[in-house]
């Protein structure tokens, strides 16, 4: 009877203990999910929606330029109303750049990025459509917009069919190259001047602002009403198929009924994963491989205004912004993922934000080396290459960390 007595008492202390262990790990599940759950309400608004509008604003704001330099004619312009064009162009684009370590939705989805930021432009093909007095005619028209946006194609659509025409050689087109014939050499033999040029970037930026404003109304429910307007005018879809949400509503829905997330360390490996590290290979493997392995010494992404490792830093900072919970941050904000990594030991973490900041620092050693033309000449290329790579690979050991927990 002893010896029974004494089994039992080990078997139900065995028992007791397993049960204090399951009731541990349920509450560290339970606290890891609140904090996963307060950095992407950090990151969702403070992130995406902000950098979105940031994106549909100024691309707006170009567009609207565009049209005023077209409408006073090039006889008119002045070198300082080019410069701020090719300044509120930057802006713009520096905004889009920002905003690709979360690609992943309607930017996607929608096909909104090829759609405009499809490179290298079709320089010979822009040669004939613009020596067309036709094509001409219907971008001046009242559906300018919506022709280039049908008809055009994505070579010669978005941020790079502008970016020719307000830049050149790294610097701003000036106001004679303006008043005299296009003298790129894809032009010879036909006359196409810069009045034309004009019609043609403000057509193509309306069509830009027009998915930039979809992808602030796709994400944000409380995009503001005219680009909600103008979304509904076009007969765009702006929500997820089948669900009538926002692609914000659904990741601040993670875990409930409806959201195609269903726990909260999905939803951050996703932001870690299809956002981050996807920018990360891109970058790295295409952006730069391309030119640089030989496999297209040609694709370079910003040649005009030969600010393609700027685009590639603002690439990084991305990711960075994403990590913080902040766009423009430079240190983390209290929910951000980095500091859910940090709370719950991810031993990890160290790695990944030395090699953040190691890919911009090799990204910023490209510029100061003058790689640009000549990309794949340049070791500084390669070693900027290996350090992203590096990057990337923590962000996904970060990703296999969290869905573990």
């Amino acid at each position: 009877m002893k010896n029974k007595f004494i089994l039992g008492m080990a078997v139900a202390t065995l028992a007791l203990t397993a049960c204090k262990d399951d009731d541990k790990k349920s509450e560290n599940t339970v606290s890891l999910d609140n904090d996963i759950k307060a950095a992407v309400e950090q990151y969702v608004p403070n992130v995406i929606y902000t950098t979105y509008n940031d994106l549909a604003t100024e691309s707006n704001e170009l567009y609207e330029l565009l049209a005023a330099a077209a409408e006073k004619g090039v006889d008119a312009l002045t070198q300082a109303e080019i410069d701020a064009i090719c300044a509120k162009f930057l802006q713009a684009r520096q905004s889009w750049e920002e905003s690709e370590a979360f690609l992943f939705g309607a930017a996607t989805d929608f096909g909104i990025d090829p759609h405009i930021d499809t490179w290298p432009l079709d320089v010979e093909a822009l040669a004939v459509a613009l020596s067309n007095t036709d094509q001409v005619d219907s971008l001046r028209s009242e559906n300018g917009i919506a022709y280039a946006s049908g008809k055009l194609g994505a070579e010669l659509l978005g941020f790079h069919g502008i970016e020719f025409i307000l830049f050149r050689n790294g610097q701003n087109r000036t106001v004679e190259a303006l008043r005299s014939n296009e003298d790129d050499e894809a032009f010879n033999g036909k006359t196409v001047t810069g009045a034309q040029e004009l019609i043609y970037a403000t057509a193509v930026a309306g069509d830009l602002r027009d998915n930039c404003f979809r992808l602030s109304v796709s994400w944000n429910p409380d995009a503001p009403e005219a680009w909600q307007d103008r979304c509904e005018e076009l007969d765009v879809p702006v929500s997820m198929t089948g669900s009538g949400k926002t692609y914000g509503e659904n990741m601040l829905g993670a875990a409930k009924a409806g959201s195609t997330y269903a726990t909260w360390q999905e939803t951050m490996s996703d932001i870690l994963v299809a956002g981050c590290s996807n920018i990360c290979n891109e970058v790295a493997n295409v952006k730069m491989g391309n030119a640089h392995n030989g496999g297209d010494v040609n694709y370079i992404e910003s040649p005009y205004s030969k600010k393609s490792f700027q685009d590639f830093i603002d690439n990084i900072l991305s990711i960075k912004y994403s990590l913080y919970g902040k766009a423009g941050a430079t240190t983390p904000e209290s929910n951000s993922i980095i500091n859910v990594l940090k709370s719950y030991n991810y031993n990890g973490v160290t790695n990944l934000q030395d090699k953040l900041k190691a890919s911009v620092d090799a990204l910023k050693a490209c510029q100061n080396e003058g790689a640009f033309v000549d990309i794949y000449d340049y070791d500084v290329v390669q070693d900027a290459m290996d350090v992203i790579n590096e990057l990337d690979e923590e962000l996904n050991k970060a990703a296999q960390w969290i869905v573990k927990q």
